[in-house]
């Protein structure tokens, strides 16, 4: 799927918060600078959260318990080891939407059931994102079913 500006993206995370179900676990992947947090706002704002949404790098977790959905933000790119002394797990079968922006590092800490968000910028096109959505599990594919069918009507 093509994003072919910052509306585009915001409209599609949107989707993605409005679709969300409790214990729902989306990666997101892509290099530096590709969209990930911006996502992720989007997320926030379809899930019915409308606090600021800040990188949570430095803190690894930042939780956001004011939408329809709890949203748990996790960034795991400064995470070199241990990840499985974090207690991921909890939110990842928690009540709400878990979004964990580098989360294939997590390799075997990573959950069985996710859907895998892979931004990519265009090259040459400064505003233009391609997305590639890759669902692990039964719970997964669901979330991505659900994507696909909001996405389908707003077209």
């Amino acid at each position: 799927m093509l994003l072919h500006n910052l509306e585009e993206t915001e409209q599609f995370a949107q989707t993605i918060g409005q679709v969300a179900q409790p214990g729902d676990v989306l990666i997101l992947s892509g290099d530096l600078g590709a969209g990930k947090t911006t996502l992720t706002k989007g997320i926030a704002l379809g899930l019915g959260i409308t606090q600021m949404i800040k990188s949570p790098t430095y803190t690894i977790i930042r939780e956001y318990p004011g939408g329809r959905l709890p949203l748990y933000h996790m960034d795991i790119y400064r995470v070199t080891e241990g990840a499985g002394d974090l207690g991921l797990e909890e939110y990842f079968e928690g009540e709400g939407l878990s979004v964990v922006e580098w989360g294939t590092l997590l390799e075997e800490d990573l959950p069985a059931d996710y859907l895998e968000l892979t931004l990519a910028q265009v090259p040459g096109v400064e505003t233009e994102r391609q997305v590639t959505l890759t669902a692990h599990g039964k719970q997964g594919a669901a979330f991505l079913d659900r994507i696909k069918a909001r996405s389908q009507k707003h077209e």
